[in-house]
């Protein structure tokens, strides 16, 4: 075996056999070995129906009608008992998929919500459409490991049960049968092998790219509308649909010449048989009945003999399936993710306070320093501002202590998950009822619908519900609500949740004044500890010291009343 073709092998069995060892291995291997038993019956039935064709054709050749009814009659009980054995292997081999890709694909999705692996891939350039991965690759690496394993079992069948019916008629057949499938084999792997194996592999990501855009201007339909950038955004649409067109057409050029040789490789075996035992047919040695039941042995014995010159195409496009599910199941397990041995990595204590020791920040790729040797503690109560140019990394602080980045050195002190809740300046939204917007992420909780009311009015927001007919109307909230709307529901899941700390990045930019000032009022008489990334001064009040980014790495702090804003300061 070759390298990579061992290589292939392993990876392939990372994947597959976990689903075999662990908790649904009885149901497993209880399908299986049905499966097996109905491919047992399925070979059995094609000796005996390639037996009465034989029968049946030397029957019309002797003229004995007699003998000929009788094979026939004997067709005909085969074929009531046979209909039922292939009709149930179908549906026991589906039922067996349909579990095995739900069981892989609950597998691999634990691992893609665990340790926030899916916003680490966003970064890893080596992980293209990891969605498309998951939906689609999944679920052709279960079909397809099926098919082959049974095909593969239904050859060592039919090469059992053929052998010995093609060995008693004649043995030359039997020797040239060998050597013609080994040598399509090896031409068939060394002549295409590899260059298939390759495009099929880009064309699968070329394909996700290409869907990927589509789904990018459908989310995003209202921003290239207002810029008016159909015309750039189809551009790009275009050059991904090019660039898998382009390689289609190596792809289909490649699979001609496969093709070619597929077809020359299986129409001569409609000949070679007959040729080889012709002169005993013509010499009265074998009945014809025998030649076509030869024949028929020839062809079983061939097809399972030459699984890969039959099935290369679909093989290759398989192992392309394969790479690409690795790479995602490599990527998935390690945390930290996608970055362990390039760097130092930030350190993360949880605490019942948050401070930052030392702390050095680098971008995920450690091309550059945001922040040098950085030391501030928040206590309880005093909230922090964080002010700066433009790139200096006043989001990328806030991904720091979310936990997100941690290229760098030093420590992180934090509060645990429950104690901190995180405000990004565009609220995520989720696809859902109203109710479980205001509990996200804890939509386990159980909370009066009066009360929910209660806080949408605190919000300034006391007509949304009646609005879109009631708490437990689903919506697509991200289109329907405005952005200062979705600024103030995400408020109000600070007030239902009541974090220790909040950390509010650009988080009231869409509202006016009295809005901003409203809520961080409402905040303040919780008692939550404010970290607020903004560029307005009128919410100083509501913090005690300020953090200055120069965006050269350094940085200052200062008590809140000796800070003054420069008017001059460039902002987001």
């Amino acid at each position: 075996m070759k390298p990579a073709d061992r290589h292939l092998w392993q990876r392939f069995w990372a994947i597959a056999s976990p689903y075999w060892r662990q908790d649904e291995r009885l149901k497993a291997w209880g399908l299986l070995a049905l499966l097996i038993l109905l491919l047992l019956g399925q070979t059995k039935f094609a000796v005996l129906f390639n037996e009465q064709t034989g029968e049946f054709t030397s029957a019309l050749a002797a003229r004995d009608e007699e003998r000929f009814w009788n094979s026939i009659k004997f067709c005909l009980g085969l074929l009531v008992a046979a209909v039922p054995i292939y009709t149930l292997y179908y549906f026991v081999r589906d039922t067996l998929g349909i579990h095995w890709r739900r069981w892989l694909t609950h597998h691999f999705l634990e691992s893609y919500f665990s340790h926030r692996h899916f916003y680490e891939l966003n970064a890893n350039a080596g992980i293209d459409n990891p969605d498309q991965r998951v939906a689609e690759d999944i679920n052709t690496f279960t079909q397809r490991s099926l098919y082959f394993l049974l095909i593969f079992i239904g050859s060592i069948l039919q090469l059992a049960a053929f052998s010995r019916v093609l060995w008693s008629i004649s043995h030359e057949l039997v020797y040239f049968l060998i050597f013609y499938a080994i040598g399509g084999t090896l031409i068939t792997i060394l002549v295409f092998g590899n260059r298939l194996m390759n495009l099929n592999f880009h064309q699968l990501r070329r394909e996700a790219d290409f869907r990927f855009s589509l789904v990018r201007v459908r989310e995003n339909a209202e921003s290239i509308a207002l810029y008016r950038g159909e015309a750039q955004e189809l551009q790009q649409v275009r050059q991904r649909f090019a660039a898998a067109f382009k390689n289609f057409k190596r792809l289909i050029r490649s699979q001609m010449g496969l093709n070619f040789f597929q077809h020359a490789y299986g129409l001569m075996t409609i000949v070679l048989p007959s040729a080889i035992i012709a002169s005993r047919v013509l010499s009265g040695e074998l009945e014809v009945g025998r030649a076509i039941q030869a024949a028929g042995a020839f062809a079983a014995i061939l097809s399972a003999f030459s699984l890969i010159v039959e099935n290369f195409e679909s093989l290759s496009r398989f192992a392309a399936g394969i790479e690409r599910l690795d790479a995602l199941a490599r990527f998935l397990p390690g945390h930290p993710a996608g970055h362990v041995g390039r760097g130092s990595t930030i350190l993360s204590v949880d605490a019942s306070h948050l401070t930052l020791e030392n702390l050095t920040l680098q971008t995920p790729n450690y091309e550059r320093t945001l922040i040098r040797d950085l030391s501030l503690a928040v206590k309880p109560g005093e909230g922090l501002m964080i002010v700066g140019e433009s790139g200096s990394g006043k989001s990328s602080l806030l991904r720091a202590i979310a936990g997100l980045w941690y290229a760098g050195s030093g420590t992180i002190y934090r509060p645990q998950p429950n104690d901190i809740l995180f405000l990004p300046q565009q609220p995520y939204m989720l696809l859902g009822t109203l109710r479980s917007q205001l509990l996200y992420p804890h939509k386990e909780r159980s909370i009066a619908d009066a009360q929910l009311l209660k806080v949408l009015e605190r919000v300034n927001l006391p007509d949304l519900a009646n609005r879109f007919g009631g708490l437990d109307v689903e919506m697509d909230w991200q289109k329907v609500l405005s952005v200062g709307e979705q600024q103030r529901l995400a408020f109000a899941r600070i007030l239902i949740s009541k974090p220790r700390f909040a950390i509010l990045d650009e988080a009231t930019s869409a509202l006016d004044n009295a809005n901003e000032d409203a809520l961080y009022r409402l905040l303040q008489e919780m008692k939550t500890t404010l970290v607020s990334v903004t560029h307005r001064p009128a919410i100083l009040k509501y913090h005690k010291q300020v953090l200055e980014l120069t965006g050269d790495s350094r940085w200052q702090a200062y008590p809140a009343e000796e800070y003054g804003f420069r008017e001059d300061r460039d902002e987001p």
